[in-house]
């Protein structure tokens, strides 16, 4: 990043002896020392929120390309995008009840499942 070599640090460190104090070079460096972790930290979730937008991106393409394809394929075979099974059964059941009543529209009377009658016996006198 700033392209810092072992000799340019030494030439700073020793610049910072001569222009820090003594006494207040162990502040100072711990000072610099949370600046550094600051940045790093600042870096470290700019370029994660960085790579989470390009996912999101690359899944939004994917996502788009998808649907391409599904709609393709259902165009294909000729099927519309939906399929209803509510929808269905109600029709078929409005073609049943409305269908053609009629002779040839009847089914042959089936036989009556109850026994035929008996007539009624007469009582004895007692």
């Amino acid at each position: 990043m700033f392209d810092f070599d072992a000799g340019k640090l030494i030439v700073i460190g020793v610049v910072a002896l001569v222009v820090i104090p003594t006494k207040d070079l162990p502040r100072v460096l711990r000072q610099l020392g949370q600046l550094i972790g600051k940045a790093r930290r600042m870096a470290a979730e700019f370029q994660g929120q960085f790579m989470e937008a390009i996912r999101e991106a690359e899944l939004h393409d994917l996502r788009k390309d998808l649907k391409q394809e599904v709609d393709s394929a259902i165009a294909g075979v000729g099927l519309s995008g939906s399929f209803d099974p509510m929808t269905e059964a109600r029709k078929q059941i409005t073609d049943a009840i409305e269908a053609p009543v009629g002779p040839a529209a009847e089914a042959p009377p089936a036989e009556s499942p109850l026994p035929p009658e008996t007539p009624p016996q007469k009582e004895l006198p007692a």
